[in-house]
Formats: C-alpha cells, structure tokens, sequence
C-alpha cells in the first residue's frame, strides 16, 4: 500500500517545493543540456536561502520515511526514464508512487543537487555517478536513524537518483539458518583466518547477511573489525569488538588501498565491501594469506559461478597462481537470492559452498564443474545447493513450484528435486 497524500501539511509541502523548483526550470535556457545544465542547476541551488533548501530536503525525506512504512527497498526518481514519477520497489516489484504530482528532469535535478555537497557534485561531474549514503532522523515518538545508499547518475544527459534503504535493525543472524558448522566457519572465536564471499545480484540481500554475520562477532568476540564500503550502509556500534568503518572516496581512496592500509591497523577481522576489480582481489588474497579473516561480497549467482569469476577476472598469466592461493584461503561461499513467497513478500534462498580438501583439489586442477555434485552431497558439512534450498521452501508451502523454477540456477536439477517432493 502506498501513501495517500491527505495531509495538508504535506500537501503544503508539497505546493512551495513545486513553487521552488519551478523558479529553476524557469530560469534553464532550454538549449542548456547535459553537464552545463547540471552546473547551472547547482549555482541556482547554491544561492536559495537556507529555509528554501529544508523545504527540498524535508521533502525528499518524506518520501524515504514512508519507504519504512510501505517497506520498499529502493526510491527511484529523475532522469527521461522515471517518466517524471517517483518510483518504490516493494518486496521485489517497482511501480510509480501515486498520488503524487509530477516533477520534470529538471525539477528532479534540483532535488538531487540539493542533497549534495560541493565535493560531491564535482565528483558526480567528473565521473558521471556518484555513491553516497543519507542519513535521516525522526525524534517522534523517540529517536530513530534512518540510513540509505544512494547512487546519482546520469541518464541521457539528465541526472537520476537510486535510494536503497539499510534496515535500521540487524537481522539475527540465527534466523540466517545456517549450519552450525558454517556459522562456526563465520565465527573468529573457532575460525581465525580465512575468506568468506557472500554473493549474490543486485538486491539480493548480501548486505543484509553480512552486517548480521558482523554483528554475530562483534558480540561473541574481542577483536578489531575493519569495514571498508562504498558507502558505508549499516553502522556498527562497537560492542565486545571494536568496530570500524571507512567510507570510500571518503575515509580512504579505493578499496584496494584500503585493504592494504587495513594490515597496519591491527585488525583481526577485514570486511571488503565488494570485490570489484583484480586489483582489489589480488589484495583480498594477500591480506587472508597473512592470516587474517576476511569477508567480502561478489555479484555472482552461485558458487561455483564465484570461483570462476575471481579467477577469470584476474589477468591471465596470473590466473593460475590466484588459483591455487584462492584455493588454500578460501573458507566458505554464501550465494543468496530473495524468492517471492505465497504471500507476496521475499524469503532468503541460499546455495552454501564449504571448501573441503575435495573442494579445494577440485579449485587447484581447474576442475570447478564437479564442485555443484561435491555441494549438492556436502549437507554433513552444512552444504546444500540452490535448488535444495528452493526445494525445501517449497516442501514448506513458503514458494510456489513456478518461483522455484523460475529462481533456480540448474532447471534440470530442480525439476527432479521438485518432483521427488511433490
């Protein structure tokens, strides 16, 4: 369910933002394009008065509050392709947010420019696109901290806006399901080095997994973690461990340079927020290797899939050597989708790879295709793969049998496992 503006507060809020940024579109020569357009959008935000840029924001976060109440994941809003709507995903599907007038490219322009620094837009300029997190406070009934990664970009010359909401609550890390095996891999007190991927697309929930597999040990632990992310989403308190956190672009250039940095910091626990290029993996490799713990995230839809990918991304007369040390450091692998339930939210579906002597002789000769049979026959070690997790959901009446196919990696597979269940 959506909001329904009736209040006439924010419907007064709504008339003077509208009476703001239509001072703007008014003032943009219609020859004006692209980056030019964008750097005078910016002078004209620049010089409305303080009370003129709350009113922008007090909007904008209205609409990211109201993403709690509906429980969307992602705001999205600007550029041709929004077609001038406000747009939600709620539980994995994303549709225009009614009830609301319409701004033009240039009017979603200025909302965004108003939420960014001087540094920011430069930055947004020179690389076209921009990672940043918001933070909002909402002090009635009580405090609560509300935290978002957004993502400015341009589309077609016009600037564009992702917000993707950070739960303002830990999901237990109980409620993951782990095996207790795996969860002890995931623990420093049993498990002192080693890497751990969590992967999965877009949205699939890695962040979600790996601030609760955070949490777990800074509970249960007492040690140093190091959380290297662009941006930083969930901020973690210190508890038993100490906690923290460096924001690229911010607190530190890239993730390679942080992950390098993090070796003369003392840490015991090293959390790399993607691994996005060679550089950042060959990196990962080297600080495990000297005996750290190391989680990370991939965007890859298996485990398997994982493997290759490291491999393959890194140049190619050193893919063998990054075989046989991803090989020897690797821990566990985490893949994870978000599947649509009977009841029209999401359940977390999980293929989980635990790196056996097999495992890892398999990952040395270049034999990675024989690793799904070794996962699929590895439930001892808390293993199981995507289709026996779809299967089991589907055995307790949480998806239909089409969500099962239709989110599986291997249909052949499913479609036994579906009919031996049946």
């Amino acid at each position: 369910m959506f909001i329904e503006v009736k209040s006439e507060s924010f419907n007064n809020l709504i008339k003077e933002v509208k009476e703001i940024t239509g001072e703007g579109v008014k003032l943009v020569p219609d020859y004006i394009k692209g980056i030019d357009k964008v750097l005078y959008l910016k002078s004209f935000v620049e010089g409305l008065s303080n009370q003129k840029r709350e009113k922008l924001r007090s909007f904008l976060e209205s609409l990211l509050f109201e993403m709690h109440r509906v429980e969307a994941s992602d705001l999205d809003f600007g550029g041709p392709g929004s077609l001038n709507r406000f747009w939600m995903r709620i539980h994995g599907n994303k549709k225009p947010f009614p009830n609301l007038p319409e701004f033009n490219t240039t009017e979603s322009s200025i909302l965004i420019l108003n939420i960014l620094s001087e540094k920011q837009i430069e930055y947004l300029i020179t690389k076209r696109n921009l990672d940043f997190s918001i933070e909002i406070r909402e002090t009635h009934p009580y405090l609560r901290i509300y935290r978002y990664r957004a993502d400015a970009y341009f589309e077609l010359d016009e600037l564009s806006l992702n917000c993707r909401a950070i739960l303002a609550q830990l999901r237990p890390f109980a409620d993951l399901g782990f095996h207790p095996y795996v969860a002890q891999l995931m623990n420093l007190n049993y498990m002192k080095e080693g890497l751990i991927l969590i992967t999965g697309i877009t949205g699939s929930g890695k962040s979600t997994t790996l601030d609760a597999i955070i949490d777990e040990n800074n509970r249960t632990c007492d040690a140093h973690i190091i959380i290297i992310s662009s941006p930083v989403e969930y901020v973690h308190q210190s508890k038993r461990c100490l906690v923290r956190h460096r924001e690229v672009g911010r607190d530190v250039l890239s993730f390679k340079e942080g992950t390098i940095q993090a070796l003369r910091q003392d840490p015991d626990i090293i959390v790399i927020g993607e691994l996005r290029d060679p550089e950042t993996i060959v990196a990962a490799l080297d600080v495990t290797d000297s005996g750290h713990k190391v989680f990370s995230t991939l965007h890859t839809s298996s485990a398997v899939e994982t493997i290759d990918r490291i491999i393959g991304e890194t140049d190619v007369h050193e893919q063998e050597r990054v075989r046989m040390r991803l090989a020897d450091v690797l821990r566990c692998i985490v893949s994870q989708k978000l599947v649509p339930t009977v009841d029209g939210k999401r359940t977390l579906a999980k293929e989980v790879l635990v790196v056996t002597p097999s495992v890892r002789a398999a990952i040395k000769n270049n034999n990675t295709s024989e690793i799904y049979q070794m996962i699929h026959q590895g439930s001892d070690f808390g293993m199981n793969t995507m289709e026996q997790d779809l299967a089991r959901l589907f055995k307790l009446r949480k998806i239909t049998y089409e969500t099962a196919i239709a989110f599986a990696n291997n249909k052949a597979r499913i479609q036994q496992l579906l009919t031996s269940k049946i």
